[in-house]
């Protein structure tokens, strides 16, 4: 991948779009190298590690994933409707779940406080992520919104032999109003609020990313999973580390029923991933995927002076 990073800066994007490569991933690489926002942003470790669904489940269906190190699971929330009856609301997927998370996230830490600013602000940030704010894809967002405040989170943690467990609410508050009987008439709150146990978690674990990464890829929902996992990783490795790819796809193709076509996708979405973490370095091969060690996407001094530690 740093041959594209390399081709881009020798001869910019028109020239290396004339050569035999992912459009995609030129696209992406372009975008990354010329953005000059240096936003920094957060996220919960754990979702580096076990990620949502990338298409959408049946609404009254929990998500599991399940790895070597954790097991994820999402238990999709219920309200009642008007006529007294009780409907399952779904667990959050897709790329726009995984953006209004991270923009809860990073706005925690940033200001140091489990209550964050939404109206004006979350639009601006949606926008500023290359999602329109307007049409079909606000209620999309309001779609997803409501899908978090609603889910249940379990994470248990296997580290040095023992388990950890953590079931979890991600908001204490809704981020829009419930009006009519769907999401589509809810209006953006002015402020929502994280919960007390998920911001904790939030705060000891968090793993700092570039929003312009994050930016150029804002449409790819494994592309996204696969940079965080990378930032989450390759830093702290201290020696060259396989995975299989039986254990990539427990990870990151729990939706994909057939090995070669998880491969095939995994790959494509890799080489995104990489187009925005230029640093990152990895090897595959027939059996899988080697993580070699390499530099943070984000400078350690920058994610430290990022979110002081409170009084």
């Amino acid at each position: 991948m740093a041959e594209v990073h390399d081709l881009l800066q020798e001869h910019g994007r028109q020239h290396v779009l004339q050569l035999d490569m992912d459009r995609r991933v030129v696209d992406a690489a372009a975008a990354y190298l010329t953005d000059e926002d240096a936003g920094l942003g957060f996220m919960y470790s754990g979702w580096a590690q076990a990620p949502l669904p990338h298409k959408k489940q049946p609404d009254s269906a929990p998500w599991q994933v399940r790895t070597d190190r954790v097991t994820l699971l999402v238990e999709p929330g219920r309200r009642t409707l008007p006529n007294g009856e009780l409907q399952w609301i779904g667990v959050p997927y897709g790329s726009r779940a995984r953006l209004i998370l991270l923009y809860l996230q990073t706005e925690a830490l940033r200001t140091q406080s489990r209550e964050i600013e939404l109206g004006k602000s979350l639009r601006d940030w949606l926008k500023k992520m290359n999602i329109s704010p307007g049409g079909k894809t606000i209620a999309d967002v309001r779609e997803q919104a409501l899908r978090i405040t609603r889910c249940r989170l379990t994470f248990e943690v296997q580290q040095a032999g023992k388990s950890a467990l953590v079931q979890q609410l991600i908001v204490d508050k809704a981020l829009f109003t419930e009006d009519g009987e769907d999401s589509s008439g809810g209006q953006l709150l002015a402020r929502t609020k994280l919960s007390e146990t998920f911001y904790d978690q939030l705060r000891r674990h968090p793993v700092p990313i570039q929003e312009s990464a994050i930016r150029a890829i804002s449409k790819h929902s494994m592309a996204l999973d696969i940079y965080c996992w990378l930032a989450y990783r390759l830093h702290v490795l201290q020696k060259d580390t396989p995975i299989t790819w039986k254990g990539l796809h427990a990870q990151f193709g729990a939706g994909v029923k057939r090995l070669d076509h998880f491969r095939d996708t995994f790959c494509a979405q890799l080489n995104l991933a990489l187009a925005v973490y230029p640093e990152a370095v990895v090897k595959l091969s027939a059996v899988g995927l080697t993580l070699v060690p390499s530099p943070p996407p984000v400078e350690p001094k920058r994610s430290i002076v990022a979110f002081p530690r409170s009084r």
